[in-house]
């Protein structure tokens, strides 16, 4: 099972969580690539941290929202978006080359992604950019989605993503964030939840209903309060059950 949380989500003076501490724990990066957060200083210090650890780099590609920390839906002409997801992969490449590694996959981030699950335009615009950029980039994304459905018929990877520190409602989709039960806080069912995603491939959704979960990959937020420790906690509930912990893509040649 591969564990995966943003970094490089400052800007400038400004930082969000603690990057040094997470890559010690995490197995993939989603690196912000400067459209919802990140600048080239931060992102460069981030694939070289991420590189010296052996933690693959994924762009983190999202909506151009510093403001709204791309949280905010925005509506994008097919082209506009898919260029700008194209611009954003081919920066952070950039700087993992510096670093002597690569653009491992591909994620995108909060409203994007959420559109991007439910809407075709969106959904096509990333799937092209992928296609476009590099073809062999594989695509982290929500399990039955329609991102997951266009990529997989456009010949990409996908790879199924759960998220612990995340509510679900009962048709698998998230609880959009400022809803009740939007994020799950105790340390301990963050754990737990963790642990059936990888073992049992379910998770329980808002109403108690348990949901098929075939993830690759579990999620957790630099952003959540407390998210170095409930990092560190998920990482050692996975280990205690034997789960081992490596990152879904190959390293580059």
């Amino acid at each position: 099972m591969d564990l995966n949380a943003d970094l490089g989500e400052g800007f400038g003076h400004w930082r969000l969580g603690d990057d040094e501490a997470l890559l010690e724990v995490i197995t993939s990066a989603n690196v912000a690539c400067g459209f919802h957060a990140g600048d080239p200083g931060i992102m460069r210090r981030v694939c070289a941290a991420a590189a010296a650890r052996g933690v693959a780099v994924g762009a983190q590609v999202g909506y151009r929202d510093l403001a709204g920390f791309g949280r905010r839906r925005i509506e994008y002409a097919f082209a506009d978006l898919r260029d700008e997801v194209i611009y954003q992969i081919g920066a952070l490449d950039a700087f993992c080359r510096l670093a002597g590694t690569a653009v491992r996959y591909v994620k995108p981030h909060g409203a994007l992604y959420n559109t991007a699950a439910v809407d075709e335009t969106q959904a096509a615009a990333v799937v092209a950019a992928v296609l476009d950029h590099d073809r062999t980039l594989p695509l982290l994304c929500l399990p039955g989605s329609v991102l997951a459905q266009l990529a997989t018929g456009a010949g990409l990877r996908t790879v199924g993503e759960g998220f612990a520190d995340r509510g679900y409602l009962p048709n698998g989709t998230l609880v959009p964030r400022g809803a009740p039960n939007a994020l799950v806080a105790d340390p301990d069912e963050v754990a737990e939840r963790a642990v059936r995603m990888a073992v049992e491939r379910t998770v329980r959704a808002v109403d108690g209903t348990d949901l098929p979960c075939p993830v690759e990959s579990i999620c957790l937020h630099g952003d959540t309060p407390g998210a170095v420790d409930l990092a560190r906690r998920v990482r050692a509930a996975l280990r205690r059950t034997d789960v081992t912990l490596t990152p879904f893509t190959a390293p580059p040649t």
